[in-house]
């Protein structure tokens, strides 16, 4: 019961602060885009990891349309990469969740970018009604905070995962593969004489 009192509370603190800076900036502004994101963000974060959602869905699968990543980088997401090194992103993600070279920690790797696209696509489908209201209410330029910053913080971070985890899929089958081989070496060494 106190993970569904931890998680409601997260959510109604991220919403609080989120209408703290509509009132005081207006739902309009730079400053309420920015912290209605990383509010949502936290919210998210904080939900993914108290319940540890399976996220097994078909949804998170590669797609045949996606194949090779051809649309991904039709897109830009090599730039978007490229952009998350240049601000320090990658390297501050890279510190707090280093890699290791080895097979769990390949599949934690593989779920995480399941776990972050889930995130985004949550606050992304929370901001677009809230970004739509915001353009119909005070007009479209009023809401283009709004949308720029969805885009940026929440649809071109789902392409780089869904862009990332089918070569992290890859790998990890193909070291599944290689110890799969390895045992059978092993256990014909075992029963030669």
């Amino acid at each position: 019961m106190s993970k569904y009192v931890s998680a409601a509370g997260v959510f109604m603190i991220a919403i609080g602060i989120s209408l703290a800076v509509a009132y005081w900036q207006g739902p309009h502004s730079f400053v309420f885009a920015w912290t209605l994101n990383f509010m949502l963000m936290m919210a998210v974060l904080h939900f993914t990891q108290t319940f540890k959602p399976r996220l097994n869905a078909a949804y998170f699968r590669p797609q045949d349309w996606e194949a090779g990543g051809k649309i991904y980088k039709w897109i830009g997401v090599h730039g978007f990469r490229k952009l998350l090194v240049w601000v320090g992103w990658e390297k501050l993600n890279k510190a707090s969740n280093p890699v290791k070279k080895s097979l769990e920690a390949l599949k934690q790797l593989e779920h995480g970018t399941r776990q972050s696209e889930f995130g985004h696509l949550i606050i992304f489908f929370i901001v677009l009604p809230i970004a739509l209201f915001v353009g119909a209410y005070y007009g479209f330029r009023q809401s283009l905070w709004l949308h720029l910053l969805n885009i940026l913080l929440n649809l071109y971070p789902m392409a780089v995962q869904r862009y990332n985890r089918p070569r992290l899929q890859r790998a990890i089958r193909l070291i599944e593969k290689l110890q799969t081989e390895m045992n059978a070496i092993n256990e014909d060494r075992r029963h030669t004489p």
